[in-house]
C-alpha cells in the first residue's frame, strides 16, 4: 500500500497557508503603527511550504522615505544576512544610484520592498521568480503607508509588470529605454546581477543615457 503521509502533510500545509492568507487579507479598520505592520510582514509564513530555506522576509521601510526600490526577491546571501541587497547585485545597484551604503540603508530615505520578501530557491537558470502570493498580500497594505515616495525604481520585469501594467513595453530593454515616459514617478531598470553583464554590454546606452539621469534624480531626493 502506498504511504499517503506525505500527500496528507502537503494538503495540510496548503490548507494552513490558505487560512493564514485569508486572515491577513481580511478587512480591518487600521493597520496600527507602522512598526506593527513591519513586524507582521516579517512574521509572515504564508509561503513556508514552498521555500527551500524557510521563510525570512527581508525588507526596509519607513514612512519618511522618498525613494522606493522594488526588486525581485532576496538571493541566498541576503536570506542568510537578512540585509536587503547585501550582495554583488546590491553593490552595483548602489553604484548605479550614486549612493553609499550608509545612505542606501537609511530607511528614512530609501524604502526597499521587493516583489517577494523571501528567498524562493534556485531553478535551472538561476533564482526562481518571486512567490506569487507575496505582492498581492502585502503591497496593498505597505505602499499606502509610504506617503512621501517620489521615485520608485522598478528593478526587473516583475516589478515593471506590477507597477506599469499595460504601459510596459514588449521587452525589458524597450521599457528601460522609454524611461522618460515614466518619469518622474518611476524609473525602470534591468537587474544589476553580474549575470546581466551581457545585457549591459549589448545596451551601452543604459550607462550613457539612463544612469546620469537616475543619479541626478536621486541626488534631488536624498
Amino acid at each position: 500500500m502506498r504511504d499517503s503521509g506525505k500527500g496528507t502533510a502537503g494538503r495540510a500545509g496548503r490548507v494552513k497557508a490558505r487560512v493564514e492568507r485569508e486572515r491577513l487579507l481580511a478587512p480591518r479598520a487600521q493597520d496600527g503603527s507602522f512598526g506593527e505592520l513591519l513586524a507582521e510582514v516579517r512574521a509572515c509564513r504564508v509561503c513556508a511550504a514552498h521555500l527551500p530555506l524557510g521563510p525570512r522576509p527581508v525588507l526596509q521601510a519607513h514612512p519618511a522615505a522618498r525613494i522606493l526600490v522594488v526588486g525581485q526577491a532576496p538571493g541566498a546571501r541576503v536570506h542568510a544576512s537578512g540585509v536587503p541587497w547585501d550582495d554583488a547585485s546590491g553593490a552595483r545597484l548602489r553604484d548605479w544610484m550614486g549612493v553609499d551604503a550608509r545612505t542606501f540603508y537609511d530607511a528614512t530615505r530609501i524604502a526597499i520592498v521587493p516583489m517577494g520578501f523571501c528567498y524562493p530557491g534556485r531553478g535551472a537558470d538561476g533564482d526562481l521568480p518571486p512567490r506569487p502570493e507575496c505582492a498581492p498580500l502585502w503591497l496593498p497594505r505597505l505602499l499606502p503607508r509610504l506617503p512621501r515616495i517620489e521615485l520608485t525604481l522598478l528593478v526587473g520585469q516583475y516589478a515593471q509588470r506590477r507597477f506599469l501594467g499595460r504601459l510596459r513595453k514588449p521587452s525589458l530593454a524597450e521599457t528601460t529605454a522609454a524611461w522618460r515616459d515614466y518619469a518622474p514617478r518611476f524609473m525602470p531598470l534591468p537587474h544589476p546581477s553580474p549575470r546581466n553583464q551581457p545585457w549591459l554590454a549589448r545596451h551601452r546606452w543604459f550607462e550613457r543615457d539612463v544612469l546620469p539621469a537616475l543619479r541626478a534624480r536621486i541626488g534631488e531626493l536624498v
